[in-house]
């Protein structure tokens, strides 16, 4: 298999007040380092791409953080995707000249659905990157409801459907997260993975407890490509080369 069709493993660096941290259930935050330092690590480490999210950015109604950004860029020798505070196509593109290669929106996306189809048609769609996090809600079709402002506020609408309204912005990655399972260890939020999957065909990328490598296989088989990881990672639980072996070992094709 060529290796446009590899899975990519990407760690996640949250970010607060300029320190990656790590919560759980989007809660219970700890620090986890410098965030140029673990970038350098995991490019060292054979990350093939890293995601830099700021989590308070939309709380504290901000942007970015810019100078992380440039600092980041300064020393990745990987693509990496920056999230937080991005709500419209100007900030998308400051951060974009800061270095990113790719941005993430979130609830800014929600709230003005007309802001993907905006960055897309500036940036080019397979630039930007649309998470949702999502809570389980047996009330919906789905089973899944769409939470905003950093998983804080429910908003009542199907997140697969959600998924599917990205998807036809042309966007083609979408990052869900499970509320259930975020930093907890206990696998991904398979059924998430997979309805967003099989309702939109774009790329999924699995988020939100992983926590042995087996979990990341299910992730795969669920259908994701890209799998993002952050306390496993940051906490030395699971090192890349060590997963980027066992998936191979186990059939799946991975940049070695």
């Amino acid at each position: 298999m060529n290796a446009a069709a590899c899975v990519t493993i990407m760690p996640c660096l949250d970010m607060q007040d300029g320190r990656v941290v790590k919560g759980v259930r989007f809660v219970e935050i700890q620090d986890a380092g410098d965030p140029v330092a673990c970038c350098q690590a995991y490019c060292r480490a054979g990350a093939d791409e890293i995601a830099l999210l700021d989590i308070a950015a939309t709380i504290e109604g901000r942007g970015t953080l810019l100078d992380v950004v440039r600092r980041v860029a300064e020393v990745a020798t990987i693509p990496f995707t920056v999230g937080g505070g991005i709500g419209d196509a100007a900030r998308a593109e400051a951060v974009f000249q800061a270095g990113a290669d790719k941005i993430s929106t979130s609830s800014a996306a929600f709230r003005r659905p007309e802001v993907i189809a905006e960055m897309a048609r500036a940036f080019g769609a397979e630039r930007i990157t649309v998470a949702i996090d999502a809570a389980q809600n047996p009330g919906l079709p789905s089973g899944y409801e769409v939470f905003i402002d950093g998983g804080r506020t429910g908003t009542g609408v199907d997140a697969v459907e959600w998924a599917r309204r990205v998807a036809g912005f042309g966007v083609q990655t979408i990052l869900p997260t499970s509320k259930s399972t975020d930093g907890v260890r206990t696998g991904y939020d398979l059924p998430l993975i997979r309805r967003i999957r099989e309702a939109t065909g774009v790329t999924v990328v699995a988020s939100g407890g992983a926590g042995t490598l087996h979990h990341f296989k299910e992730a795969v088989d669920a259908g994701a490509t890209v799998l993002l990881a952050a306390s496993v990672f940051h906490f030395n639980l699971i090192s890349i080369p060590e997963l980027k072996r066992y998936l191979k070992g186990q059939g799946v094709p991975v940049r070695l």
